[in-house]
């Protein structure tokens, strides 16, 4: 099926002729009431509209997709993209079911952080980091909510670099702090649902000068990965009004750690002179021994 989110409720329409009458049934349910939908189990689905849940599954498979997981997925992503923060709030009972919500995001969270791993394509990894340890200056453009994923991954990254720049909002416009790039130069784009159209512009420009570009996203459709020459994937999938950034977090401190140890020997200089800042100037917490 194809990747933009929007074409499962098109697909759904196109079919709906092909369609056995209780198969319409589940079909006008999820058209009228995608956001509940994308909540349910095959056997809620079926219950809700009446019919059984093995056809539910055969209309799954009457759209052309694989099986009823699919179906939900696509349905959660056209919640992740379509509705608003409050729409979203608003959801959020739907969402919890009844159960510990504890358990349900540590349970997504790790679920997402599997599923990175499994997806993730190590030959990419490791040409981002090959790319970010050559690169002359690395800007990282993060805003909104991914704003916290650039600020963590440029605060480690200067401890191991010097020409690290993360894009802010700020006095100056994100236009003005990366209108100096060169092709000599690597722009990190990190952008997770709902995507922040300034960060989108930034890369624009960026393109349009050659600039190298790694994109880390959730998704090979998402407009990120669309301008990026590397892309590197994280699910992020919560449906609630808080998207999950665990996973998109690890896969920054996997490529904080490949970088470090590409730059084994000039960070541990600089971590040694920054120990001693540290100390003399009492920046942590010193607890005395003996």
């Amino acid at each position: 099926m194809n990747a933009n989110r929007r074409d499962l409720i098109d697909q759904i329409q196109k079919k709906f002729s092909e369609l056995s009458k209780s198969q319409k049934l589940i079909a006008q349910y999820i058209i009228e009431n995608y956001d509940k939908a994308a909540f349910m189990t095959a056997s809620k689905l079926a219950d809700k509209v009446g019919v059984s849940e093995s056809t539910v599954v055969r209309f799954a498979d009457a759209l052309g997709l694989d099986g009823y997981p699919q179906l939900r997925k696509g349905l959660e992503d056209i919640i992740k993209l379509k509705l608003t923060t409050v729409q979203r709030v608003k959801l959020a009972g739907e969402y919890s079911d009844g159960g510990s919500i504890l358990k349900k995001v540590l349970g997504i969270d790790m679920n997402n952080i599997r599923a990175t791993l499994e997806n993730i394509d190590h030959d990419i990894f490791q040409q981002v980091v090959n790319e970010i340890c050559k690169s002359k200056k690395i800007y990282i453009v993060g805003l909104r909510s991914s704003m916290s994923l650039a600020d963590y991954f440029g605060f480690y990254l200067n401890l191991i670099l010097d020409n690290v720049k993360i894009v802010h909002h700020g006095i100056s416009n994100i236009f003005d702090q990366v209108f100096r790039v060169s092709k000599t130069d690597i722009v990190i784009g990190i952008g997770f649902p709902r995507y922040s159209m300034q960060t989108v512009d930034a890369l624009s420009y960026v393109k349009e000068q050659g600039v190298t570009i790694v994109g880390i996203t959730d998704s090979l459709s998402s407009p990120i990965a669309s301008l990026a020459d590397y892309t590197l994937t994280a699910k992020s999938d919560m449906v609630s009004f808080v998207d999950s950034l665990v996973a998109p977090l690890s896969l920054i401190n996997a490529l904080v750690v490949a970088i470090g140890m590409f730059e084994r020997e000039e960070i541990t200089e600089h971590l040694n002179v920054l120990e001693d800042i540290w100390k003399k100037y009492n920046v942590y917490q010193r607890w005395n021994q003996g």
